[in-house]
């Protein structure tokens, strides 16, 4: 196999285990609905793991900051590509931050 045929093979399979993984379905219905034998797929998923995500240039997210009235009961909302989050007080600042970095790797 050539490198450009290796190349294109790997990247229809990093487009098929990014299918499965946005589908919510287990890997036996995925595999089924697609024609794809299971044990390809598990190869793929295991073999993209273990790879070093690709080295990207860091970006930044604009920020607006509004003056608003203070308020013990008051929401923050956060907003993330699409998705917006609202964080109230006594919110755990762990599972936000997790929930960040989710949603800006997806975005």
């Amino acid at each position: 196999m050539t490198k450009a045929e290796l190349a294109e093979l790997r990247e229809l399979w990093r487009t098929r285990v990014a299918d499965f993984r946005a589908s919510g379905q287990t890997g036996a219905a995925w595999c089924a609905a697609h024609q794809i034998k299971e044990h390809q797929l598990w190869y793929w998923v295991s073999k993209f793991k273990t790879e070093a995500p690709p080295q990207s240039q860091p970006h930044f997210i604009p920020v607006r900051v509004q003056d608003v009235p203070e308020c013990a009961e008051m929401a923050l909302s956060v907003r993330v590509g699409p998705a917006i989050i609202e964080v109230r007080p006594g919110y755990d600042s762990d599972l936000l931050r997790d929930v960040v970095r989710t949603l800006a790797s997806r975005c």
